[in-house]
């Protein structure tokens, strides 16, 4: 199993906003040197707590200061970005990366992004598929590409000027395109069955219950057959917040309780998909239960590995045991707010849990 990190990113309000993004930069480079595969980083235009505003810039940022990570937009809102910017930029990116990029891709899940960018009423499920459809198709032609659709055109036909390469869009370094993955979230999501149809690598989101995680892989699992294709375990990604400590009590002081930041993340989650929302699905295993009862204290309860080395190893060997076998485990980043436990946690999570999870898996002969 390899070891990959995500970062939503999500920070207190209020906090100096430069230190927020030397923490953000200074968590990916420590991943890098610490032997995580992948970095994920997300993005938002109308939010104060998940602070990063353009996921590429940031990862442009990181490209000199880090070796062998490969850097993932986590992800690109393809309906707040018109298809030509994004085949441009993503273009760009990869080739000044030589390769070491993945294309994390969604219909935007923040709302008042939608508002601020005039989608709030459009199907943006529709304009996600004719975005990426249109990003695609930029890559695959020769200008002046003429692509006509409900939301966007795309052409350079009345101003291009070939000899010298006016109106053309670049292409990326890797072909025909990066690697593309997409974030799955909704329990028994017809949406990674159709990522799967195309091609595509999901990620399970780490705020979602067990018993929801594992119902995306018979369902991706269905797409690779749809195709004539045998789905790998290799290539699903799941995310997971988890906290590791040199001790027990530092481990569930700071990883449960509102001393941490796991505790304002889930608050804040919760007020944005439960209370405004209505996904308090996500959070619930018996649909019965009220809302109410969907607290920060009881979703980090369930939903937050933290321990010491020995117990978080042995509670990722029992998370995969009910979900299914995977490739990737995907580390959640939070805010630091002790950046030394911050550090210690990756450290420790890197150079002994997961070692040991692969001892365990390999003496089980999965």
């Amino acid at each position: 199993m390899k070891l990959a990190t995500f970062m939503m990113p999500l920070h207190p309000p209020g906090k100096y906003y430069p230190q927020s993004l030397r923490e953000d930069r200074e968590a990916i480079i420590l991943a890098d040197k610490l032997g995580f595969e992948e970095a994920f980083v997300g993005e938002h235009v109308t939010d104060a707590a998940e602070t990063v505003t353009h996921c590429m810039a940031f990862l442009a940022s990181l490209i000199s200061d880090t070796k062998r990570i490969k850097l993932g937009t986590g992800t690109i809102n393809i309906p707040c970005m018109h298809p030509a910017a994004i085949a441009a930029q993503v273009a760009m990116l990869d080739n000044m990366l030589e390769g070491r990029f993945i294309m994390g891709i969604s219909p935007g899940g923040l709302i008042s992004d939608a508002e601020v960018f005039g989608n709030l009423n459009n199907d943006r499920n529709a304009m996600f598929v004719e975005g990426i459809d249109m990003v695609l198709k930029i890559w695959e032609s020769d200008p002046p590409y003429k692509l006509q659709g409900k939301f966007w055109n795309v052409t350079t036909e009345k101003t291009m000027i070939p000899e010298i390469g006016q109106g053309y869009i670049l292409k990326p370094f890797q072909k025909p395109h990066p690697l593309i993955v997409g974030t799955v979230v909704a329990p028994f999501s017809k949406g990674v069955t159709a990522m799967a149809e195309r091609g595509w690598q999901p990620i399970s989101a780490n705020f979602l219950m067990p018993e929801w995680v594992k119902t995306h892989w018979p369902n991706y699992a269905e797409g690779r057959k749809n195709v004539g294709q045998v789905a790998n375990p290799a290539d699903w990604r799941v995310a997971k917040s988890i906290f590791v400590a040199d001790d027990e009590k530092t481990a569930q002081r700071y990883g449960k309780t509102a001393e941490g930041p796991y505790h304002f993340y889930f608050k804040q989650l919760i007020r944005k998909l439960v209370g405004f929302a209505g996904r308090g699905n996500l959070f619930k295993v018996d649909q019965s239960m009220p809302d109410a009862a969907i607290t920060p204290d009881y979703v980090a309860d369930k939903l937050v590995i933290a321990g010491t080395v020995n117990n978080v190893v042995d509670q990722i060997l029992a998370f995969r045991e009910k979900v299914g076998d995977f490739g990737t485990l995907i580390y959640a980043c939070h805010d630091w707010i002790d950046p030394a436990l911050g550090k210690r946690s990756m450290q420790l999570m890197a150079e002994e849990v997961m070692p040991r999870v692969n001892a365990a898996l390999g003496s089980q002969g999965k």
